[in-house]
């Protein structure tokens, strides 16, 4: 056990305690909303079963029909088609991506379109930007941004905080006191959850703060500058078919996928226009397993080939911890996650009733610092790397040492 410096413990826990305060309620919305979106699928499952499942009924049309058949269906052509894996399966067709994707399901036997489904027109869509972005938009999106940056300062302090002295040694890690009342109960569930948790809370952050504004676009800048991110031709940009003669069907190109025998969901990337390719690549959460092939949609002849190991070592954390961070990596995954957020409420609000408990009337009860005390050089270089990482975090702090400044500077000339 190291020990700990009086002075600096006391820094950090006012800070702690005003980070937290401030952020808490916007902490528990994100837990609560991030629990209730793993349930997506299992939700949407029976919900969409009338427009993905279909009765198996004599001989199945040919991809290259169906693919001419839904192109009047959808506002922009299917740029995607999932090949199926079940006989009883509608097969997908889908263009634009993430929140535009609209997708149309085809029965190959009866040669209609049982259905659209559109990721806006789902409840659990509603969770989702509830989620990140509390329904506010752009200045929502920042908002929660700003919580998740703080959110690293308030597990980095609150390790340091919680961390026991010699006295206490490693009972204090375990340590929860049930018989020294409400305040001091809910304070030790508070603190000794957090500490155990601290890393997958770390990975879970990790895995959200790509999808946010400023973070995401600085963190895209540092993998295009870096050469980091996918290959330039992961998704077949840049490349062209050899217009020459008839172009190949979509069936033959559904059959060479299905002699590759790729882990996962397979799909077809359907070419855009005359020069556009066929792309023939799989979705899993085996990322290694990941595998992008592109074709001359003419002659048929390979045009280059990706395997995992192509992206770049920025990209690859990122879509790790992204993936991660909603639990797709299986069960185990799926679960940790449900414990994190379910866990995440609870310490949460135990924290919050913890302070009511302690709160003196009328006053917020800020913790007191030693007037003498100064952060040190090594504190100061942290919270200065931090607020580059995190810039919306580096800029509450400016504003908060300007605002502090100027307070103390209004004293001195008050005196």
């Amino acid at each position: 056990m190291f020990k700990k410096d009086h002075k600096l413990n006391q820094w950090l826990w006012k800070w702690h305690f005003i980070a937290g305060l401030i952020s808490l309620p916007i902490v528990i919305i994100l837990a609560i909303t991030g629990g209730i979106y793993l349930f997506k699928d299992t939700y949407e499952a029976p919900r969409q079963a009338h427009i993905k499942m279909v009765e198996v009924e004599g001989k199945a049309m040919s991809y290259q029909a169906q693919w001419q058949l839904v192109k009047p269906s959808l506002h922009k052509a299917p740029n995607t088609m999932v090949i199926p894996t079940k006989a009883n399966q509608a097969t997908a067709f889908t263009s634009g991506m993430f929140s535009h994707k609209n997708s149309v399901f085809v029965n190959p036997y009866k040669g209609e379109v049982t259905g659209h489904i559109n990721p806006k027109d789902s409840n659990m869509y509603t969770v989702r930007k509830l989620h990140g972005e509390l329904l506010l938009g752009k200045f929502g999106t920042k908002i929660v941004e700003l919580v998740a940056s703080w959110l690293f300062v308030l597990i980095i302090t609150g390790i340091y905080v919680f961390w026991p002295g010699k006295k206490e040694g490693i009972k204090g890690f375990f340590k929860i006191r049930f018989n020294q009342g409400k305040r001091i109960l809910f304070r030790d569930l508070h603190t000794v959850i957090g500490f155990w948790i601290s890393i997958l809370l770390l990975m879970t952050l990790a895995g959200g703060m790509p999808w946010t504004d400023v973070f995401g676009d600085s963190f895209k800048w540092v993998q295009k500058a870096t050469n980091t991110g996918f290959p330039k031709t992961w998704h077949a940009r840049g490349l062209k078919s050899n217009v020459a003669g008839e172009a190949i069907s979509l069936d033959d190109m559904v059959a060479l996928a299905k002699s590759m025998n790729l882990k996962g969901e397979v799909s077809i990337g359907l070419p855009k226009d005359e020069k556009g390719v066929y792309s023939i690549y799989n979705t899993t959460f085996d990322l290694d397993a990941q595998k992008r092939f592109h074709f001359d949609q003419y002659s048929g002849k390979q045009l280059v080939n990706h395997n995992w190991e192509d992206v770049g070592v920025l990209m690859r954390g990122r879509m790790w911890f992204m993936a991660f961070h909603q639990g797709q990596f299986g069960t185990w995954n799926w679960v940790v996650m449900i414990c994190v957020a379910v866990l995440l409420a609870f310490m949460s609000i135990a924290a919050l009733i913890s302070y009511i408990k302690r709160k003196p009337t009328k006053k917020w009860g800020t913790p007191k610092v030693p007037t003498r005390f100064k952060a040190g050089y090594g504190v100061i270089a942290l919270i200065v790397l931090l607020g580059i990482v995190f810039p919306l975090f580096g800029a509450s702090v400016l504003i908060i040492v300007l605002v502090e400044y100027f307070r103390n500077r209004k004293k001195q000339i008050g005196v």
